[in-house]
């Protein structure tokens, strides 16, 4: 039987007249998954400008690492999503065992010098490599927190700084305004359950071996093996904003739908992920303790991603007074203050986010310390295109009650980047789908903002832009005559979030210039 080469099946992608053809390749077995297992050519080349290795996509077949396989089945080219990068796959129809020991395959180190940064560069690179042996070796350092599946992702700095790349304090790598999509390389452990948890600034201690795998619209490497670690540890540190009299202090929190309930799976979309705990799995504790000991009791907490009583279920309730009252229980056991509350509801389905969660922005008011200012509260949008399907800007006029002084608060939680296409999608790479409706977002609150100017008052625009400090949105939303209070931090302070080991800042805070002129920060 003729043996076609693995690099003709991989090289082929998308266009090839393989593609649905049944091929005969020979190669070792270098992992083993649930549904399949990697074999790579024992010709590799170590540095190949195609790829020498497939995946078998076949459960029935025992296959043990190390062995070397005759191998055939149809080629596919398998697409997970919609706009996702098509994967070479060889779907198997009869395995038979050359040597039970086959050659040892060479694996390609991943180094700072050969990982491209430029991002035509770097999808050319990877696709070369798909499906082969990849190693990383130790003193990396570790960029992203773990998560529930095995996921994490390496600086490649073991042989000193990365140049032009600006790093925090703990090793977390910031975000490049010039080229965002600077990829870092990840690996999952296979067996998520034994996977440790870690902190951003762990060390890797042992080397990482694998294949590089495209799954969840990025590359990572498939790893079956334990890896060693020199663990980071972080302890509750305190803002340096007290509350005091004469002033506000204001705190964004964002609770990722938050919520009472532990859905029923009849009731929910989709089981899998729209069923959780969040008071079981001490998300409230956890945001109480950012309230009282990280925010030392701010007078106002803006909140976004609150979700109605009972969750992701598809229901009509919308009211979300429990979830409301389970933080502010939670807040009180800490610190004997109680907080008050209030949001507009959305109308049921109106806004978007997880399907039956009614998320809206919220608010938390001290009101030993602040007063709420009857009949203020309003939303924004309400009749704009921009708007429409998308969570509305919360507004509230607040008074400091010792100055007699009012601010109005705009919080708000601007259309997702759930739609982005990845950086390796075949067609738009990069392309963020909601960028036009978020900037139209922005007009309409600049819009707002200048209505309030013109009526002589204070205001505080906050909550989750979905965008960075330099992104066209927060230009648009700031304009000439306000100013993004996040800019008085230093570059490596500007950070609420880590996206696969690149930090960034989604959290904003925009008064007027001239209340940034020393009354604020």
């Amino acid at each position: 039987m003729e043996i076609t080469p693995i690099a003709e099946v991989q090289g082929s992608g998308l266009w090839s007249e393989l593609a649905g053809q049944v091929v005969t390749v020979r190669g070792v077995v270098t992992a083993v998954g649930s549904r399949g297992f990697y074999i790579q050519s024992p010709e590799s080349s170590p540095d190949p400008a195609v790829s020498d290795a497939v995946y078998v996509y076949g459960s029935d077949w025992p296959a043990i690492v190390g062995q070397l396989l005759e191998v055939s089945g149809k080629v596919l080219d398998y697409v997970k999503s919609e706009n996702g990068k098509p994967v070479t796959q060889i779907k198997l129809n009869l395995a038979r065992t050359i040597r039970h020991i086959g050659p040892r395959i060479r694996p390609f180190e991943l180094t700072a010098d050969n990982v491209p940064a430029d991002p035509v560069k770097l999808a050319s690179f990877l696709n070369g490599l798909e499906g082969m042996l990849v190693s990383i070796e130790p003193g990396q350092t570790f960029i992203a927190p773990s998560n529930p599946f095995g996921d994490y992702v390496l600086g490649l700095d073991a042989q000193g700084p990365l140049p032009g790349v600006t790093r925090t304090e703990q090793g977390g790598v910031l975000i490049e305004h010039q080229n965002p999509s600077r990829w870092y390389p990840g690996f999952r452990i296979t067996n998520y359950t034994q996977a440790p948890r870690l902190n951003v600034g762990a060390k890797l201690t042992s080397r990482i071996v694998g294949p590089l795998n495209y799954r969840v619209e990025a590359w990572q490497i498939s790893v079956d093996r334990e890896f060693k670690f020199e663990p980071a540890y972080y302890s509750l540190t305190a803002s340096s904003l007290k509350p005091k009299a004469g002033f506000l202090s204001i705190m964004t929190l964002n609770g990722f739908n938050l919520d009472v309930n532990v859905e029923s799976e009849h009731l929910v979309k989709n089981p899998r992920q729209d069923i959780d705990d969040d008071l079981g799995d001490g998300r409230f504790h956890t945001l109480a303790q950012a309230v009282v000991l990280q925010a030392n009791l701010p007078d106002i907490v803006a909140l976004q991603e609150i979700q109605d009583n009972d969750g992701a279920e598809i229901t009509e309730v919308i009211d979300a007074s429990d979830t409301y009252a389970a933080l502010v229980d939670k807040i009180r056991e800490l610190c004997d203050v109680e907080y008050h509350w209030i949001d507009i509801a959305p109308a049921v389905g109106a806004d978007g986010g997880q399907p039956g969660g009614g998320i809206r922005n919220g608010y938390l008011y001290n009101p030993e310390r602040v007063e709420l200012i009857s009949d203020s509260v309003r939303s924004i949008g309400m009749q704009e295109d921009a708007f429409e399907g998308s969570r509305k800007p919360l507004v509230a006029h607040f008074r400091e009650p010792s100055s007699k002084a009012e601010l109005v608060c705009i919080n708000v939680h601007l259309a997702s980047k759930r739609h982005q296409h990845s950086i390796f999608a075949p067609e738009k790479p990069g392309v963020d789908e909601k960028a036009d409706v978020r900037h139209r977002q922005a007009q309409l609150i600049h819009a707002e903002l200048v209505l309030l100017q013109q009526q002589g008052l204070d205001y505080y625009v906050t909550g989750d832009f979905n965008d960075t400090e330099k992104s066209e949105t927060l230009l648009k939303m700031t304009g000439k005559d306000n100013y993004n209070l996040v800019n008085m931090l230093k570059p490596e302070q500007r950070y609420d979030y880590n996206h696969r080991g690149k930090l960034q800042v989604l959290m904003h805070g925009i008064v007027a210039k001239e209340m940034a002129d020393g009354r604020a920060e």
